[in-house]
C-alpha cells in the first residue's frame, strides 16, 4: 500500500506518516456507508486527500474515517452539500484558509443552535400534548385546557398582528 498519505489539514502536497492506510472496501465497512457513496463524495469534492497507490486504487487512512464522520455530521445538521465543498475546498487550500473555515463553522453552527432552539420548542409541546392524552386516559374524563407556557410565537404570526 501507500507510505506516504497526504495529511488532511496540510497543504496540498504536504505528506505525512500514516501508518494504517486501505482501500475502498475497508473503508466502506468501516463506515457504513457503501462503496458507491464514498466514490460519490469524493467526486462531489468533499473527500480531501485521497490519493492512488501503484494500481491506481483510491487509498484511504485513519484521517479519512474522522473526515466522513464529519461531512456526516454536518449534513445531518442541514449543511447543503455545496457548503460541505466549498469547506472541503478550504481544507484542500490549507491553513491559510483557516479563517473561512472558522467562520463557515461558526455560521453553521449559529443555524445549528437556532434549529435545536425551534425543536426545543416543538418538542414542549409535543411533551404537552402527551401530557394531556396521558391524563385523559387514566382518568377517562377531558382534562382543562392549559395555556401554552413559554411558547415562541412564530414570526409571521406575528407580522400579520402588526399588518392588521
Amino acid at each position: 500500500m501507500c507510505n506516504g498519505i497526504m495529511n488532511l489539514s496540510s497543504p496540498v502536497g504536504a505528506q505525512t506518516s500514516i501508518s494504517e492506510s486501505f482501500h475502498i472496501g475497508t473503508l466502506a465497512a468501516r463506515t457504513g456507508r457503501s462503496i458507491h457513496a464514498i466514490r460519490w463524495y469524493e467526486a462531489q469534492g468533499l473527500i480531501p486527500g485521497v490519493v492512488r497507490d501503484n494500481g491506481r486504487r483510491r487509498v484511504y487512512n485513519e484521517l479519512h474515517l474522522g473526515w466522513l464522520d464529519l461531512i456526516d455530521r454536518l449534513r445531518r445538521t442541514g449543511m447543503s452539500i455545496a457548503q460541505m465543498r466549498e469547506y472541503a475546498a478550504l481544507v484542500k487550500q490549507g491553513h491559510r484558509t483557516l479563517r473561512k473555515r472558522h467562520k463557515l463553522l461558526s455560521a453553521h453552527r449559529a443555524r445549528v443552535k437556532e434549529k435545536i432552539t425551534e425543536w426545543t420548542q416543538a418538542l414542549k409541546l409535543v411533551d404537552r400534548k402527551i401530557d394531556f392524552y396521558g391524563e385523559w386516559l387514566t382518568t377517562g374524563r377531558r382534562p382543562a385546557m392549559l395555556p401554552p407556557q413559554n411558547l415562541r410565537k412564530r414570526p409571521q404570526l406575528r407580522r400579520r398582528r402588526k399588518l392588521r
